[in-house]
């Protein structure tokens, strides 16, 4: 073969899936696989517009639209995953979604502010997130499992209430907590459970999913559902930037810069994943650093275009490990659809047609699985007294603080808004603790992926 034709060939994407980002499944298996990340992620994706849309009171036709752009902004964000603008962007198989991790802070804002103060602090969070990646190698160290842990797991538990909540049929409902309620929440709970535990492959991981729609069909049969929103939303339609403005509150900004910090360190948990789990090697410095900034190029964006911030979606993640597909082309194509679906205003419709006692049931698991990841975070670090004191103090000031509310009350200006989720302060706690307090453990040096080879080698040559 000469010169010229093995440059050529090399250029060529390949058409294997072994463990290679770049690798092209014929679009046959590719765009079956594409819809398989979208469905793993759409639950997680819509809810915390729906959730937003209550705190701020928005109409059914405002839900809708939150709906629309956070479809439509997650497939963007997505798109510059995986496909990459110079140095933004990992260019591995990564799904941006909208972040739950934002929603302890976001809904106290959004309810004494609105949701314009939430979209300022959320675009200079993104842009302050940019610089995170550019400078990820100089930071990293701040942020050690047992910070990242306890921050993960404090979002999962502040969640909480607001699951069973919706599972009651949502506050200031007429039939809060009613036996039909209760019990329809109750059986997507059972539907998801049953289904997390005894599917396999694709059903498995869509789960959650599974349990929605299940759902949502019973909640039909019932008659909860009011499908009038579906026929006055459009069948096409742009989203419109800025539809609820930007305003900038020093406290809103504060909150979630300091959020974003915890979620961009989220991010590289999953980018490492990835790597590690689906291409059998460790993430490159420039995957990562691409990978951070890619997120908070997402997170300003969707403030434009009035959403929450976007993230890299860990149940795409799993879905990766689980099938071993690890071709960044798959999920192009789920990115594509989600455009595609965040185009069509009347899909939008039939989400926030649903009942909030399903949405609920669900929460109750999703929900409950950031706490346990928060948990599966701490766990990689060694659980000495250090350690203990560092989870008790954060722990204690991020769960009691929001059930205390006079304690916030009591604070000069603005300042009590950031005590009423308990997470800011538990997060600075945690952070400072783990700065300040002797016998921080060293990090292990990441080893070179030459180092890595060679000891793989003789591992096999040993054998």
């Amino acid at each position: 073969m000469t010169d010229n034709n093995l440059s050529s060939s090399l250029k060529k994407p390949s058409r294997t899936i072994n463990q290679n980002p770049d690798a092209m499944p014929p679009l046959g298996k590719a765009i079956p696989l594409g819809i398989q990340h979208i469905m793993a992620m759409f639950a997680g994706n819509v809810t915390p517009p729906i959730i937003i849309a209550g705190v701020i009171g928005a109409t059914t036709g405002e839900q809708i639209f939150l709906i629309q752009v956070a479809l439509f902004v997650a497939g963007i964000a997505t798109l510059i995953q995986t496909i990459g603008m110079g140095p933004i962007g990992a260019r591995l198989p990564i799904v941006q979604g909208t972040s739950f991790g934002f929603l302890p802070v976001a809904l106290p804002l959004a309810g004494t502010f609105g949701l314009a103060s939430v979209l300022g602090a959320s675009l200079i969070a993104g842009l302050l997130q940019v610089g995170l990646g550019a400078f990820l190698k100089k930071i990293r160290h701040w942020f050690s499992p047992v910070v990242t842990g306890i921050v993960v797991l404090l979002i999962g538990i502040t969640l909480m209430p607001v699951g069973l909540n919706y599972a009651a049929g949502g506050v200031g409902a007429d039939d809060f907590a009613s036996p039909t309620n209760l019990g329809l929440a109750l059986f997507v709970l059972v539907v998801t459970i049953v289904v997390h535990q005894f599917g396999r492959g694709f059903l498995k991981a869509s789960s959650i999913l599974v349990g929605l729609v299940s759902g949502y069909l019973v909640a039909i049969a019932l008659g909860m559902v009011d499908f009038s929103s579906v026929g006055n939303a459009a069948w096409f339609a742009f989203p419109k930037p800025l539809q609820y403005g930007l305003e900038f509150h020093l406290t809103a900004i504060i909150g979630m810069t300091l959020i974003m910090f915890v979620v961009g360190l989220e991010t590289i948990g999953n980018i490492s994943a990835i790597t590690i789990g689906g291409a059998g090697r460790q993430a490159k410095d420039r995957e990562l650093s691409g990978g951070v900034m890619a997120d908070g190029v997402a997170t300003s964006f969707a403030a434009v275009f009035n959403t929450l911030p976007n993230t890299a979606y860990a149940q795409n993640v799993g879905l990766i490990t689980l099938t071993g597909v690890v071709s960044r082309h798959v999920v192009t194509i789920g990115g594509i659809l989600l455009i595609c679906m965040g185009l069509f205003p009347k899909l939008g419709g039939l989400v926030a047609a649903m009942p909030h006692a399903v949405l609920g049931g669900a929460g109750v698991v999703m929900f409950g699985m950031i706490a346990s990841a928060g948990m599966k975070i701490i766990q990689e670090c060694e659980l000495n007294q250090r350690a203990m004191l560092i989870i008790a103090v954060a722990l204690s000031l991020g769960i009691g603080l929001p059930a205390v509310e006079q304690i916030a009350e009591t604070m000069p200006g603005q300042f009590g808004l950031l005590l009423k989720s308990g997470l800011v302060p538990a997060a600075l706690a945690a952070l400072l603790l783990d700065a300040i307090l002797p016998g921080k453990p060293k990090r292990e040096p990441i080893e070179p992926q030459e180092a890595i080879a060679a000891k793989s080698e003789e591992a096999k040559s040993n054998l």
